[in-house]
């Protein structure tokens, strides 16, 4: 039986207890860590503008996106020799086309192009060594004097566009590949290996290359050799598209850039998904013909191509792709118009490389949706921000351009059209939001310095 003594006592304790308990707990809020601040949100692009985020960064691009072919075939004339010297050329791949699936490489074959890398500045080498009518010895052969003379070439790969080869199919070529590659991997396991270098990759199976037993050139390789290639090359040529229609439009060329934006996200997922592994991309060789043409409306030596080829480069930067090599540094006119160089002049396409080699090596955001118009921005290590911007239009598109953190600045102008060679014309006082003048058919870098 409880007293009122006792109960008194009783709801005390309890009272304590539940005191005690209370105090035991954080007082709401007290201990609590400061809330995270909610980042301030950039603004969203405009629609029918040009927008560009230098917060943003999306990664570095390749240095041997600037590549080119180069032969013993081919020859920088000496009344070139200074253009050749500021090209803006990176990476070579040597011997350029299917010359070293006909040839043996000789030690002054790679003498000469050591010669002209270091007449570039240093641009990597890279060799393909010949594969018809060779060995996997005569490969490694050919690395033991590239090693023996302190010559430093990591690129290498075998064969050219074996998906032409007569008397080839994927099962037998993917065969003898793998045993050059392994043989070369023996001799030096520090070789990057490029391949397979088949012809006219879109990422279509309904176009791709097949074989004579219909099997895709590009599937078939990635399956048996994914293991022991390093980068994933092919070459692309959109035109002709027959012999019967031998010459693009200028609207059909300038079209066509476009086909970037599949093709390299198409052939990414097709490697994840038969390697398991995300390699890199390199386009071996690439232009606008694979017919020996020029002095065409749109011919490789045409502006034209130039202004094709300068949306293609951008976009192929865009898509993180690692090696590009142009086909090709020179060429004479009667074997095509196809080279950087001619014989006494340079050639349209030479001055994109003079626009982008100001670009800079970190890409940041930049985007439009502004039809026939593209924008690629990056930062240089000066601290610098660019943007070219391809006009593929043949009209001058006045657009709004708005780049953010940045309200107001001065910014350098270069200029590629059909009056201009790549050339510095007046600044501009660039503002937020404001239109830009870009004129019809032409390539715009602006440059705009740090304060």
């Amino acid at each position: 039986m409880f007293t009122k003594k006792r109960m008194f006592l009783h709801g005390v304790v309890i009272v304590f207890a539940l005191l005690c308990a209370a105090c035991s707990q954080p007082l709401a809020g007290l201990n609590d860590p400061p809330p995270t601040p909610s980042p301030t949100p950039w603004p969203t692009p405009a629609p029918q503008s040009i927008y560009v985020n230098p917060h943003i960064s999306l990664g570095t691009i390749s240095p041997y996106v600037y590549g080119a072919n180069y032969g013993p075939w081919m020859s920088i004339p000496l009344a070139l020799q200074e253009e050749a010297r500021q090209s803006g050329i990176t990476f070579l791949r040597f011997p350029g086309g299917n010359w070293g699936d006909t040839h043996t490489l000789k030690p002054y074959h790679i003498d000469g192009l050591m010669m002209v890398s270091e007449m570039l500045g240093g641009a990597e080498p890279s060799i393909s060594v010949r594969f018809l009518d060779s060995t996997p010895e005569e490969a490694v052969e050919v690395m033991r004097y590239v090693k023996e003379q302190g010559y430093q070439v990591r690129y290498w790969s075998i064969g050219n566009e074996p998906s032409l080869y007569d008397e080839y199919d994927t099962e037998r070529f993917n065969r003898e590949w793998r045993a050059f590659a392994e043989a070369m991997r023996a001799f030096d396991p520090d070789i990057v290996l490029m391949g397979p270098e088949i012809h006219q990759y879109t990422g279509n199976p309904a176009t791709d290359p097949r074989d004579a037993q219909g099997r895709l050139w590009m599937e078939e390789f990635l399956r048996a050799n994914g293991d022991l290639i390093d980068i994933v090359s092919f070459h692309r040529y959109p035109f002709p598209r027959s012999m019967t229609d031998p010459e693009a439009t200028p609207d059909e060329l300038l079209a066509n850039s476009e086909e970037w934006d599949h093709i390299i996200p198409t052939l990414r997922q097709t490697v994840r998904d038969l390697t398991g592994r995300d390699l890199p991309i390199a386009v071996t060789e690439v232009n606008s013909y694979w017919s020996n043409t020029s002095s065409g409306e749109t011919t490789p030596d045409s502006f034209y191509s130039a202004l094709w080829w300068a949306d293609v480069l951008g976009r192929l930067i865009r898509e993180d792709v690692e090696i590009v090599a142009y086909f090709a540094l020179q060429t004479p006119t009667s074997i095509g118009g196809y080279g950087l160089l001619a014989r006494t002049d340079v050639r349209p396409t030479y001055y994109v490389y003079q626009l982008y080699k100001q670009f800079g090596d970190e890409r940041v955001q930049a985007e439009t949706d502004v039809p026939r118009l593209s924008a690629y921005a990056a930062r240089r290590a000066d601290g610098a921000l660019t943007l070219i911007v391809v006009n593929r239009a043949a009209d001058a598109q006045r657009v709004p351009l708005q780049i953010v953190g940045v309200e107001q600045a001065t910014a350098e102008v270069w200029l590629f059209d059909r009056a201009h060679t790549a050339e510095q014309v007046a600044s501009v006082t660039l503002q937020s939001g404001q239109a830009v003048d870009i004129p019809g058919e032409a390539v715009v870098l602006y440059v705009i310095h740090p304060e």
